[in-house]
């Protein structure tokens, strides 16, 4: 017996299984459960222009996209995601709220943008400035950034800067004050500058918003869902459940199948469940039911990899190779199979990707980084502690790999 080899695979085999115990209940505790896993409403909306014939740009859907999270959030709501879809559709996801008619009755508010006196009178709206002219330049004496605005009438401009020259005009959107620049001038000319202690971001932000205001959108609902908070928690439990039981039933029948070779397998799988779990709270990843699916399917095809390399390997001794060779070739071999099936479904993954969305992109993006943790924990980790067992001599003979004597053929 290897002495060396035989530490440094208990070694492994231990650090593994202790950080897997030590960090599992945390990295359970901080995964974000989807809407359909902990109750809440998905909301589609279909977006057009107020003003007939105007187009809905890319840019008015993200901004729209943007002032309906910050509405979500001032309901309430625990990370609401808003995101735009295709050229004129928004998805919002909003989960764990009490009350989802009001947060629905709150979305659906055209966004307001409006300049207010002192006083609180909206002295402009955002149908005031002309589309798209609100552009970020840079002060030439100070150099920091400035947002150039122009409006579609010169003399409701001119008005507006006369009567509260030296006064604030406070920038609103919705209820949120964006920002208060003082009229420094009476402005005949239909333009201004707008300036102050910007960054160049908030600048782009603020000339963004304005511009939004100058073409905003309406939003229709298209398709809406509701998950009662007692259903979300009930499929969380039968999914948790079904999974534990389907887990524990593969590791029975590797390790009594594939005996040595699927006590690894079993290691390996935990490990890159584990391993799976930490992705998701690195990435800050939503776990939903498609999701949870994708997890369970990338679990049997990281079994799959396994099953490919045993039976290659146990086919080599059946021929009557040493269990060393039987290794080197039976995992050279079944390498191939293995990254050729998975290449195709990272392909599909990628498709599904670009060209889903919600819950279809969630469940492409689980199972494309099922694939790429299983070659680290189920090709190579595991090829790596078998072959530590096989060089250490404690795996000696083919019956520790389920292959009996007499099914071994001579040379």
């Amino acid at each position: 017996m290897d002495g060396k080899r035989v530490t440094l695979f208990a070694l492994i085999v231990v650090v593994i299984l202790a950080a897997i115990g030590l960090t599992t209940p945390q990295l359970v505790k901080n995964v974000r459960l989807g809407l359909d896993l902990r109750g809440g409403f998905e909301i589609l909306y279909v977006a057009e222009p107020i003003e007939a014939g105007k187009p809905v740009t890319r840019d008015s859907l993200r901004e729209t996209a943007k002032s309906l999270e910050k509405r979500a959030n001032s309901s309430g709501a625990e990370e609401p995601e808003v995101t735009p879809e295709g050229e004129d559709r928004i998805r919002a996801r909003i989960a764990g709220v009490t009350d989802p008619d009001k947060v629905r009755e709150i979305l659906k508010k055209p966004a307001e943008l409006t300049f207010r006196g002192p006083d609180g009178t909206k002295e402009m709206v955002g149908s005031d400035f002309k589309e798209g002219a609100a552009q970020v330049s840079f002060d030439p004496q100070t150099n920091t950034p400035v947002i150039n605005i122009e409006v579609n009438d010169k003399e409701k401009l001119r008005d507006v800067s006369q009567r509260l020259l030296n006064q604030p005009l406070a920038i609103y959107l919705d209820e949120q004050q964006l920002s208060a620049p003082v009229v420094r001038a009476v402005l005949s000319d239909g333009k201004a500058t707008i300036s102050g202690n910007y960054s160049y971001a908030e600048a782009n932000e603020l000339a963004a918003t304005i511009n939004l205001g100058a073409l905003p959108l309406k939003l229709t609902e298209k398709y809406t869902q509701s998950v009662g908070a007692t259903l979300g928690l009930k499929s969380l439990e039968e999914t948790v459940k079904a999974g534990i039981i389907g887990s524990i039933l593969i590791l029975l029948f590797m390790i009594v199948v594939y005996r040595v070779p699927g006590v690894i397998a079993s290691i390996t799988l935990i490990t890159f469940s584990w391993m799976l779990l930490g992705v998701f709270n690195l990435m800050n990843v939503t776990l939903t039911l498609p999701g949870i699916a994708a997890f369970v399917l990338g679990i049997g095809m990281a079994v799959d990899a396994n099953i490919i390399t045993y039976e290659r390997i146990k086919d080599e001794l059946r021929s009557g190779k040493s269990i060393t060779s039987s290794l080197k070739a039976g995992s050279k071999n079944s390498f191939r199979t293995i990254l050729d099936a998975n290449l195709t479904t990272i392909l599909v993954c990628a498709v599904l990707y670009f060209y889903g969305t919600g819950s279809i992109q969630g469940f492409a993006l689980t199972l494309l980084f099922s694939i790429l943790i299983s070659f680290i924990t189920n090709v190579f980790l595991a090829r790596l502690l078998l072959d530590l067992l096989i060089r250490g001599r404690i795996v000696t003979k083919p019956g520790y790999f389920g292959v009996k004597e007499a099914e071994i053929r001579a040379l």
